[in-house]
């Protein structure tokens, strides 16, 4: 696995272009993304529930896209691509997977990249407060209600 030192070194000398949303839930490591059918593919396996983890491979001289582990098997995924798998994922006991963008479901994705803007985003204390009691009183609540109860304040660290 690469830090984040050596990472930033591979992106001084490679020009390395940012995809949107930038936050990750299950992503181990450097997220860094050739283009943006990885970057799609990423999404999707973040609210996968069944992955556990997955790490970027997506730098100049790695292939495939990703390594993925789930709970009973690994496998790597590559974006669709001319080439072979690289002999290693074989050697790793690694399954491999070849996506292409038509194979991306949209609506999905699309719900996806909604969710994934606000990851790893922490409501204040105060804000969590207000919506568990209204949940509390009133069993649920609509989104529009749920909205009303937010004063859009930074969380407090300790």
């Amino acid at each position: 696995m690469m830090s984040i030192s050596s990472s930033r070194t591979v992106a001084r000398h490679n020009p390395i272009q940012i995809y949107y949303p930038l936050s990750t839930v299950r992503c181990v490591g450097p997220v860094l993304f050739r283009d943006q059918l990885p970057r799609d593919i990423g999404c999707l396996r973040d609210v996968d529930d069944d992955v556990a983890a997955w790490s970027c491979q997506s730098l100049p001289l790695t292939e495939p896209d990703f390594v993925v582990k789930r709970a009973d098997v690994s496998f790597a995924i590559d974006g669709l691509r001319d080439d072979a798998p690289p002999p290693w994922v074989r050697e790793a006991g690694h399954a491999y997977e070849l996506i292409e963008s038509d194979a991306v479901p949209y609506v999905r994705l699309k719900n996806a990249k909604d969710l994934l803007r606000y990851a790893r985003h922490e409501a204040a204390l105060s804000d969590r407060i207000r919506v568990l009691a209204a949940l509390d009183e009133h069993s649920s609540l609509t989104v529009a209600e749920a909205l009303m109860l937010f004063r859009e304040t930074s969380p407090s660290r300790a």
